[in-house]
């Protein structure tokens, strides 16, 4: 006499097969009412069958008969998945792991080699082919439609442009350091705009990816840039010209004098700075603004050399000051900015020069102020404008 003994588990699996087994996984047997038909119907189909009635014809009528919403796969080994309609093999791969699916090659259904975006259908046997050098590509969220497989490949998309976007940056610090140059972040933010990119992230990005020659751009954005700071130069030269004669001749020791005197071009003066004078020979008094680099070097050993001056004040007095400007051209910017001025102690504007390139502004604006607070309190409100990036004194670019 020969005695078996099993679990309940044992015994259900030995009964159901497959179907019982994922029963188990998914919980304590007999918690969902549906899958208990389900099964039942499907050991139904099969042990009542004709024994004449040919496999495929049998499998034929088992698919058609399956949930519309949902099809039911099995692996090499006959393990049972659950996946959505018109799921992939690269959904089936995620569904087993995350790793199967991030290195997903290829897939056999059926034992015939199919293409990765092929439709799976209810009943097919699935087999993933893996590579360690196989990654997600993009193209798959095309495809994919389960949320497990879609999430999984936008992390690692995600992921493998924010590593590229780094390693753009990293080579583009490395390049502009070797060639001495300097850029600020509203230089290279220009930059991008220029070479018509989305983003300073997609320009890194493509940098990362080798699509950009940064040697022919740093040269071209080398020669436009010393291009524009000879053009600011020589419109700092005129703004300042203007700005001194419109404020008067300079005032030694508060009274005004017949002394020959000259701005100093290391820092080059304008109303609104402090000033103090330095006896030259030769050349009489050089007007150096008090924070001068250059004063504060010789000033230990010819401090008998400086003399007070200043620009003339009367009570109603106006100074011409400048701003530069940039920022995003959206309609109505320069309504915005006049007005930003002019409602502000009645401050009148003397001109604006405003150019516009790849849906970006940048000018100066000149107007009459009475000290550096009234100035400083117009460039505050500047700053505050929609689409407004910087706003600073007009300052010599050499400075």
């Amino acid at each position: 006499m020969e005695i078996q003994i099993r679990t309940r588990k044992m015994h259900e699996i030995a009964e159901r097969g497959v179907a019982a087994h994922w029963k188990y996984k998914e919980g304590e047997y007999g918690a969902d009412h549906d899958l208990e038909e389900w099964v039942n119907w499907v050991r139904d189909i099969f042990e009542n069958v004709n024994k004449d009635e040919a496999t495929h014809e049998i499998l034929a009528s088992f698919k058609l008969n399956l949930y519309q919403d949902e099809i039911y796969v099995f692996t090499p080994k006959g393990d049972l998945r659950r996946l959505p309609f018109d799921a992939t093999p690269v959904d089936f791969a995620f569904d087993i792991h995350s790793k199967v699916g991030f290195h997903c090659i290829g897939a056999k259904i059926n034992g015939k080699i199919v293409p990765l975006d092929t439709k799976l259908h209810s009943g097919d046997q699935v087999e993933i082919i893996i590579s360690k050098n196989q990654h997600p590509n993009k193209n798959w969220i095309k495809f994919v439609t389960t949320h497990k497989a879609k999430t999984a490949i936008r992390k690692w998309i995600n992921k493998e442009e924010e590593d590229t976007i780094n390693s753009g940056k990293e080579i583009w610090d490395k390049k502009i350091k070797k060639l001495k140059l300097s850029f600020t972040n509203s230089d290279i933010a220009k930059l991008t705009s220029t070479l018509k990119y989305d983003s300073v992230k997609q320009f890194f990005n493509a940098i990362g990816l080798g699509k950009v020659n940064l040697d022919e751009v740093l040269t071209a954005a080398t020669k436009e840039q010393e291009k524009k700071e000879k053009t600011a130069v020589l419109e700092f030269d005129n703004f300042a010209k203007i700005a001194r004669r419109d404020a008067g001749d300079i005032l030694v020791d508060g009274q005004s004098t017949n002394i020959l005197y000259s701005y100093a071009k290391c820092c080059n003066p304008i109303p609104g700075d402090e000033v103090v004078g330095f006896i030259t020979v030769g050349e009489g008094i050089k007007i150096h603004r008090k924070t001068c680099t250059n004063l504060l070097k010789i000033y230990e050993s010819n401090e008998n050399k400086l003399i007070p001056v200043q620009w003339p004040v009367t009570e109603d007095s106006l100074f011409v000051a400048g701003l530069r400007a940039v920022g995003e051209d959206i309609p109505g910017i320069l309504t915005d900015i006049s007005h930003a001025i002019v409602s502000y102690q009645n401050t009148n504007i003397k001109s604006i020069n405003m150019n516009t390139a790849d849906s970006m502004f940048e000018g100066s604006v000149t107007l009459y102020v009475h000290n550096i607070e009234h100035l400083n309190r117009i460039i505050e409100r500047l700053k505050k404008l929609k689409g407004v990036y910087s706003v600073e004194r007009f300052e010599n670019p050499k400075d």
